[in-house]
């Protein structure tokens, strides 16, 4: 939930300089025939770029956004518990491995996003997907260690096998085909619970407000693989935009292994609701596939890419299908 947090608040602001900027009066970017993504292979056109100095930019950026990010990290999630000696803590099962499908994604998410800015600042695409990759991986085990000093949590090893695994699918693909032709999305609604004791729950657990159960409700996120058709067939018949998806999600988790919590009236114990998983099926959109010429609407494609597009999915939860018009 910590790692989601920094994505969703840093996304938009790392692409209005990392996308936002790239196709300027001053230079022009080339783009690939196959997937209408933009290249860093540029052509000067009114004026030379400076590129020392966009580096120092984008290093500078960099280095002061980790930094008040940690800061930040400390006052939200770590100033209300007691620090500790440092300690390991095994959570590989808990909230139905949730919580490791989100490293996975956010490992991803802020690898695609380090790599916009230093391509960016001009750095070859080997080079900006090495750093990416490799300062994005740096940056998650430095929150894991500030785990490890904490009473509240501890230093996980599968919380680092999941942000490997989310970095390597990302730098994998770039570095074997310059492009994602299969992309890690997210989507989250809102649930309401009709049970009043659930309700408080939730509401102490996930939080009230909307935003805050966006990021803290495991019941109602889904993450997904996103593949892209065209990319692995070209000569099919369907838009060069259009990906087929497989999600996965849990539901009826009000506790991390099991559906029992503390109340100032004594324990709660709630074994007649059975914690599940979920799979979709599923379309989407590939944002970045679609054409267009505006700076404003290429840094709003690369932000939703980073979600799942509501369509029509197949559900498989326990044991049972069914089928949804919409589902997000």
């Amino acid at each position: 939930m910590k790692l989601i947090t920094i994505l969703f608040i840093s996304l938009f602001l790392i692409t209005q300089r990392g996308m936002g900027q790239t196709a300027d009066s001053s230079i022009i970017i080339t783009t690939a025939n196959t997937n209408n993504e933009p290249h860093l292979g540029t052509h000067l056109a009114n004026k030379p770029v400076n590129f020392k100095k966009r580096l120092r930019l984008v290093t500078s950026l960099q280095g002061l956004g980790y930094g008040a990010s940690m800061i930040g990290l400390n006052k939200i999630w770590y100033a209300g518990y007691p620090k500790s000696s440092f300690h390991y803590y095994n959570d590989a099962g808990e909230w139905l491995d949730m919580d490791k499908v989100g490293h996975v994604y956010t490992a991803y998410s802020l690898a695609r996003l380090s790599y916009r800015t230093w391509e960016w600042a001009g750095l070859s695409h080997k080079k900006a997907v090495l750093l990416a990759g490799f300062s994005g991986l740096a940056y998650q085990t430095v929150i894991e260690t500030l785990d490890g000093y904490s009473s509240q949590w501890g230093w996980s090893w599968s919380d680092i096998g999941s942000n490997t695994i989310g970095v390597g699918l990302w730098m994998g693909q770039e570095l074997l085909w310059k492009k994602q032709r299969v992309r890690l999305k997210f989507s989250a609604h809102y649930n309401k619970y009709n049970d009043k004791q659930l309700q408080d729950r939730t509401n102490q657990f996930f939080g009230s407000v909307f935003t805050e159960r966006l990021f803290k409700d495991y019941n109602a996120q889904t993450y997904w693989l996103s593949a892209n058709i065209h990319d692995f067939n070209n000569q099919l018949p369907v838009p060069k935009w259009l990906n087929i998806a497989v999600g996965y999600g849990a539901d009826n988790m009000f506790g991390g292994y099991g559906n029992s919590w503390p109340s100032p009236n004594g324990d709660i114990v709630r074994n007649d609701i059975k914690r599940y998983q979920q799979w979709y099926l599923s379309l989407d959109v590939d944002f970045e596939k679609i054409p267009t010429r505006k700076k404003w609407v290429k840094s709003l494609f690369f932000v939703l890419n980073a979600i799942k597009f509501p369509a029509p999915t197949l559900i498989l939860s326990n044991g049972k299908w069914s089928s949804q018009w919409l589902y997000y």
